[in-house]
């Protein structure tokens, strides 16, 4: 049974999230501040972590460093700050996905089978990945049909096909893939991506694979 951890000041949406989840068959355990968060991660060792970034004792993206100092868990944060700055801390800081309160619960279900695919998934698996009428083979670099990709565009393909459903910020890109002295290069990605998109997806002007999050960064569609 996969185990979820809620973490959240506000008692209605413990409850909520505790009821609901448990009904699709989740193991839930709920804490309502960040030290009780970094804590009971320890004693519960959870699967993935369900995050409120406005904790009364430590903001949830200290919470974030914390838990990245010792585990790889993945962290979806539940958040009323709605700005693009909050989201891409919480992003560069290792959560995995951002969803804005108030949420539907179907939405949050969606993400947390998005996570937990991706987190099922093998080098094995990794080797041959469908993207539209195309195969990618991460293992050996090559892409059916005769495709030919330069090695930025590989690199930055990787990065995505490797994280299928999580968000990778533009800063995170871009220092990944040019490193940390071009993480301002934003129009970098845009014009990499425009290229992936006409060799990779069926339609380029309304791709459903290689997906852009305005202002925050970049996400992979399996």
């Amino acid at each position: 049974m996969t185990r979820i951890l809620v973490v959240d000041d506000e008692p209605q949406i413990l409850r909520a999230l505790r009821i609901n989840l448990a009904a699709r068959h989740y193991e839930v355990a709920v804490v309502p501040d960040g030290g009780s968060a970094l804590r009971e991660a320890a004693d519960f060792r959870p699967d993935l972590v369900l995050l409120d970034l406005g904790l009364p004792d430590i903001d949830g993206v200290d919470v974030i460093h914390g838990l990245r100092g010792w585990t790889e868990v993945p962290i979806i944060v539940l958040s009323g700050r709605v700005t693009n700055d909050d989201k891409v801390d919480a992003l560069d800081a290792g959560a995995d996905d951002y969803v804005t309160k108030p949420f539907h619960i179907d939405e949050l279900l969606a993400r947390i089978r998005a996570v937990a695919r991706r987190t099922a998934v093998h080098e094995t698996e990794l080797a041959h990945v469908q993207v539209g009428d195309h195969v990618v083979d991460l293992t050996n670099k090559t892409v059916s049909g005769g495709v030919r990709l330069t090695p930025t565009e590989w690199h930055m393909l990787e990065l995505l096909l490797r994280n299928p459903g999580r968000l990778i910020s533009q800063r995170r890109m871009l220092t990944e893939v040019w490193g940390a002295n071009h993480y301002r290069e934003t129009h970098y990605l845009r014009q990499y991506m425009a290229q992936l998109r006409k060799k990779l997806e069926r339609d380029p002007a309304r791709p459903t694979h290689l997906l852009t999050e305005p202002g925050m960064g970049y996400r992979f569609s399996p």
